[in-house]
């Protein structure tokens, strides 16, 4: 695992804007592997490309935080291996089927059945956006 950067953490809420003078202390040190890395072991970073996923907030070149020790239950957005290519999408059950839904409606889900080569690689944990 890469060496710990801490970085200040500003005790006070921001509305817009940089914390006032007055507010000018740390709370503590903020260490981003802390923070968005709960299991390192089962953990790996990937980048998102496409824009199927724009609903659920993962844009084009995002960093997906994925956690391969959670379970891929319904409702959770998984990194899976889809025949071959890999993909994220939000895992659903509807009507006893298996789907893996899109969160862009200009793209369609995809059923999951039998003659599918599917791999779920892990849980979708947090994503880091650049704005």
């Amino acid at each position: 695992m890469p060496p710990s950067l801490a970085l200040p953490l500003f005790n006070g809420k921001v509305a817009a804007g940089f914390p006032s003078p007055a507010d000018d202390y740390v709370e503590k040190n903020l260490d981003l592997n802390e923070l968005l890395v709960q299991k390192p072991a089962a953990t790996f970073f990937v980048r998102a490309q496409g824009e199927s996923m724009l609903g659920a907030g993962i844009h084009p070149n995002d960093i997906l935080v994925v956690d391969r020790s959670i379970e891929p239950v319904s409702g959770k957005i998984v990194i899976c291996a889809l025949n071959g290519e890999l993909t994220v999408k939000r895992l659903e059950r509807d009507n006893e089927q298996w789907q893996l839904k899109a969160e862009n409606p200009a793209y369609p889900d995809i059923v999951i059945h039998e003659e599918l080569e599917m791999v779920i690689w892990g849980v979708v944990t947090n994503v880091i956006h650049s704005v």
